[in-house]
């Protein structure tokens, strides 16, 4: 079977080599089997009476990918490498502040869109997480009581096997509509979206204001966001 790319149908051409591959393998299983059935193709597509594709074809496609070299990447990491500039790794770069106190001394480090609003703010000690390892000892491990993740992507991929361990979550990407949203209201954790925050450190004593109202329908549209504060109270190191 031939590695090149055939034009689709629909005039555009898929812009990564895996889809570009495997869609040019589908065409080319069901146009033989289509010439082998010897029929129109109004009775292979309406009558249904024949099976141009069938699971076992995939896999078979997928192995074939898998022999060359290919290997599949986790879908969890592949906005923040393919998009480094949208995710914002926490500990490595972030969109400053300038200092802001309050009457306690506590230092403003962030701001955020409050998914669900609580009574209470939330306090404790945060994990940046942005790797399927970290998520792999938190599993095996534990996850430390009132830690609160750090994490750049809004899927909820990475997290979604552990988030209701955790006492909160600052997202940096995404919306309060987004997945990881959707999953802190069906859980019921404490969680911002669409953070900015500034010298937070593995381990730092944060309060999230979680009491603030959630973002207007239009928010997003207006620019009216980032009202719940992310304060340091404590940075280790």
């Amino acid at each position: 079977m031939s590695d090149s790319v055939t034009s689709p149908k629909w005039g555009t051409t898929e812009m990564l080599p895996l889809p570009g591959r495997f869609n040019t393998a589908v065409r080319s299983v069901a146009a033989q089997r289509f010439a082998a059935a010897g029929e129109q193709w109004k009775s292979v597509v309406f009558d249904r009476e024949f099976d141009l594709f069938a699971v076992e074809d995939a896999r078979a496609i997928e192995q074939a990918a898998l022999d060359s070299g290919y290997r599949f990447e986790y879908s969890a990491t592949v906005s923040l490498e393919s998009e480094p500039d949208k995710y914002k790794r926490a500990d490595r770069e972030a969109q400053a502040f300038a200092e802001e106190l309050d009457s306690d001394g506590r230092r403003r480090a962030g701001v955020g869109d409050n998914v669900i609003r609580k009574s209470e703010t939330v306090i404790g000690p945060v994990a940046l997480i942005s790797t399927i390892e970290h998520v792999m000892d938190f599993l095996t491990e534990g996850i430390p009581p009132g830690t609160i993740a750090v994490i750049d992507d809004s899927g909820g991929t990475l997290t979604a096997p552990i988030i209701e361990g955790f006492a909160g979550v600052i997202c940096l990407g995404g919306t309060v509509r987004s997945h990881l949203g959707i999953l802190a209201r069906e859980y019921d954790v404490p969680t911002l979206m669409n953070c900015r925050i500034d010298g937070l450190q593995n381990g730092a004593l944060v309060e999230i204001e979680v009491t603030a109202a959630p973002p207007a329908a239009d928010a997003y549209e207006t620019g009216d966001t980032g009202h719940a504060r992310i304060w340091l109270i404590e940075n280790e190191g």
